[in-house]
C-alpha cells in the first residue's frame, strides 16, 4: 500500500562528475523512514596528487546512520570501479549482496585474496532474474559490456519503474557475455519508465561502438604479420578480450602464455563459469622462455601503467620471468583511463627505446569500449521513452552532452546532478517534476597502506606538501635555563644540496638555527614550545630565500 508521504529518491555518493568510484542509492518511503537500496560499491585509482595512496573509494558516512534501513546492495557487474570497495566498505553496510553468477564468483575470488577479509553474504541471482529486495522489485536485465554478466537494473516500486543502466553498450557479437536485447528494453518502455539513470562515458562520441568480434580479426592480422614475440596487455577482467586474443593466437599457430596474478584469478573464474570453453589451456609463465619467438603470445596485466603490474616491470627489464627483445611487438588492447596517461606513456617510451614495436588503439582497432556512444544512447532512449533522464557515470562534459541528447530524444525532464544531490524521482503527486530536494554529505576515503583515511585527515595534505617541498628536521637540546647543550642535529629530506647562491642548504639551515637561538630573549629560550615555533619560522624563511620553496619543518626541543 502506498502512503501519501511515500517517495522514491536517487542519490550518488560517487560516480557523478567523475569516472569511477560508483555508488548509487535508491530510497523509498517517507522522508525520515526511507528504506535504501545501494547499487555498486566501487573505487577509483589515485593520481600523483595523493602520494602513497593506491586507491580511492566513496565515503559512506551518510549510510552509517541509515544502516538499519539498508535492505540490500546490488552489484551490476564485476569491474573494480563498481565492486572494488566491497571488502573495505561492506562491513559498514552489513546487508545482503545481490548479483549474478560471474560477478559473485569474481568478487568472492578477490575477497579470498585479501587477508582478513570479511565473509560477505552473496545472494546469487540468475542472469535475467528478478528479486524482491525490501520495497524494491529488482530485475537484472542483461546488457553487453567489457566484462561478462553485466546487467542493467529495472527497479520497480509501488510508485513506478526506474531503469538503472549500469555500464552497457550495444554489441550483437560480444564474443563472451550478454547481448543487449532491444525487445526487453522496448517492453520496459511499454510498461512505462519514470526515469532512466544512464551511463554517460561515451556521450561525446558519435556513432556506435565497434564490436568485440572486430577486434579479434585485427589482432589476428597483427599477430600474423609479426615475425617475433607478441605481447598483449589489457584489463584482467575483460574476458571477452582475452578470448579474442586467444582465438587470434590459435588461428595463426601461436600459444598463449598468461602473465599476472590478477589475470590468472579472472581466468580461473571464467573457466569455472564456462566462458572459455573450446579454448586450449593457456601455458604458464614458466613456458615463455622455451617457446619459439614466432610461436608465442603473452597476455599481460598493466595496461594502465600500474607500476607493480607485469607490463611495467617488463618495460623496466625488472620481471623475473618475462623479457622482450628488439623486434618483438606489444599491443595495448585498452584505452588509457584519464589520469593514467603519464605512466602509460612512460612504459611505451621504455619499450620503444628497446626496439619493441608498440601498437595502441590510436593505430589500429585493437580495443573497443564497453560503453555506449551517442548512436547507442539514442537507441536506448527510443526503447525506454523515459519521462526523466538523470545522466551519471561521467565527467562534467560527458554529463552535459548526455543531457542535451536526452532532451533531443524526448525526455520531458533532464536532471543534472553531482555527487551528493538527492533527487526526488516520484513523490506524492506523480505528475510533478523531479527535483533535487537535499544535499547529503559526500567525500573520499583514501586507502593508505592497510588503513582508510578521509579527505580531512592531515596526513593527505602533509603528504602533498612533502612531495612538493620536502622536510627539514631539527633537534635541539637545552637546559631548563635555556642554554643550548651540544650542536643542533639537522636532517634534510627531499631538499636540493645547494641554493641559488651555491651555498649548501644544510649550512643555510644550520646558520638559521644558530642565529635564531642566539637572538632569542632569555625568557623565550626557557619555553620549549616558543623555541620550536621560532626555529620553524626562521628555518622556513631562510630556506625559502635560498631555494624559493618553504619545506615542512619539524623541530624537536629536548630539555636536559
Amino acid at each position: 500500500m502506498v502512503k501519501s508521504s511515500d517517495e522514491l529518491v536517487f542519490a550518488a555518493l560517487g560516480g557523478v562528475g567523475e569516472i569511477g568510484m560508483n555508488l548509487g542509492l535508491y530510497g523509498f518511503g517517507p522522508r525520515h523512514k526511507r528504506q535504501w537500496l545501494v547499487v555498486d560499491l566501487g573505487i577509483s585509482f589515485a593520481g600523483p596528487d595523493v602520494p602513497g595512496v593506491d586507491i580511492i573509494m566513496p565515503d559512506v558516512g551518510f549510510l552509517d546512520a541509515e544502516r538499519e534501513r539498508i535492505v540490500g546492495l546490488v552489484l551490476t557487474h564485476g569491474h573494480e570501479d563498481h565492486v572494488g570497495a566491497l571488502v573495505d566498505l561492506w562491513p559498514r553496510l552489513d546487508c545482503p549482496v545481490y548479483t549474478t553468477p560471474f560477478t559473485a564468483a569474481l568478487a568472492e575470488a578477490r575477497r579470498l585474496g585479501e587477508p582478513g577479509a570479511p565473509k560477505i553474504p552473496f545472494r546469487v541471482v540468475p542472469t535475467g532474474g528478478r528479486e524482491q529486495i525490501g520495497p524494491f522489485d529488482v530485475e537484472f536485465v542483461p546488457v553487453a559490456h567489457s566484462i561478462p554478466d553485466s546487467h542493467a537494473l529495472a527497479i520497480r516500486t509501488p510508485l513506478g519503474l526506474v531503469v538503472h543502466t549500469g555500464d552497457w553498450k550495444i554489441d550483437p557479437t560480444p564474443v563472451v557475455g550478454n547481448v543487449t536485447d532491444p525487445a526487453r528494453f522496448k517492453a520496459l518502455g511499454d510498461e512505462g519508465v519514470r526515469a532512466v539513470i544512464c551511463d554517460s562515458t561515451n556521450a561525446i562520441r558519435d556513432g556506435i561502438s565497434p564490436s568485440e568480434a572486430d577486434v579479434g580479426v585485427v589482432l589476428a592480422d597483427i599477430m600474423r604479420a609479426s615475425p617475433n614475440r607478441v605481447a598483449v596487455t589489457t584489463f584482467a577482467s575483460n574476458v571477452a578480450r582475452i578470448r579474442s586474443v586467444a582465438e587470434a593466437a590459435h588461428s595463426v599457430g601461436r600459444e598463449v602464455v598468461l602473465v599476472g596474478r590478477a589475470m590468472e584469478r579472472v581466468i580461473t573464474v571464467a573457466r569455472e563459469q564456462g566462458l572459455l570453453n573450446g579454448l586450449p589451456p593457456f601455458r604458464s609463465v614458466d613456458a615463455y622462455g622455451f617457446l619459439p619467438r614466432d610461436k608465442v603470445v603473452a597476455i599481460l596485466t598493466g595496461s594502465q601503467g600500474e607500476p607493480r603490474a607485469a607490463m611495467s616491470r617488463i618495460a623496466s627489464d625488472d620481471h623475473p620471468e618475462i623479457a622482450l627483445s628488439a623486434g618483438d611487438h606489444v599491443i595495448f588492447s585498452s584505452r588509457t583511463i584519464p589520469g593514467n596517461e603519464r605512466e602509460v606513456n612512460r612504459i611505451i617510451n621504455a619499450l620503444v627505446l628497446q626496439g619493441v614495436k608498440v601498437t595502441t588503439d590510436r593505430d589500429a582497432l585493437v580495443h573497443v569500449s564497453g560503453h555506449p556512444r551517442r548512436g547507442e544512447l539514442e537507441q536506448m532512449y527510443q526503447w525506454l521513452r523515459p519521462r526523466i533522464s538523470v545522466p551519471v557515470h561521467g565527467e562534467p562534459l560527458h554529463l552535459s552532452e548526455h543531457a542535451e541528447l536526452a532532451r533531443r530524444m524526448g525526455a520531458q525532464q533532464v536532471v543534472r546532478i553531482v555527487d551528493g544531490d538527492m533527487v526526488r524521482l516520484i513523490g506524492e503527486d506523480p505528475s510533478h517534476d523531479a527535483e533535487v530536494i537535499e544535499e547529503i554529505p559526500v567525500g573520499r576515503l583514501h586507502k593508505d597502506g592497510l588503513v582508510l583515511v578521509g579527505d580531512a585527515d592531515p596526513a593527505i595534505a602533509e603528504r602533498r606538501r612533502l612531495s612538493f617541498a620536502g622536510l627539514i628536521s631539527v633537534a635541539v637540546a637545552m637546559t631548563a635555563k635555556g642554554e643550548v647543550v651540544g650542536d643542533p642535529m639537522i636532517d634534510l629530506t627531499g631538499i636540493p644540496q645547494t641554493g641559488i647562491g651555491g651555498k649548501p642548504l644544510d649550512e643555510v639551515v644550520e646558520d638559521a638555527v644558530l642565529d635564531c637561538l642566539d637572538g632569542l630573549p632569555k625568557a623565550r629560550r626557557r619555553d620549549p614550545d616558543a623555541v620550536a615555533e621560532s626555529l620553524t619560522r626562521a628555518v622556513r624563511s631562510q630556506v625559502n630565500a635560498a631555494w624559493g620553496k618553504k619545506p615542512l619543518c619539524h623541530v624537536l626541543v629536548i630539555t636536559v
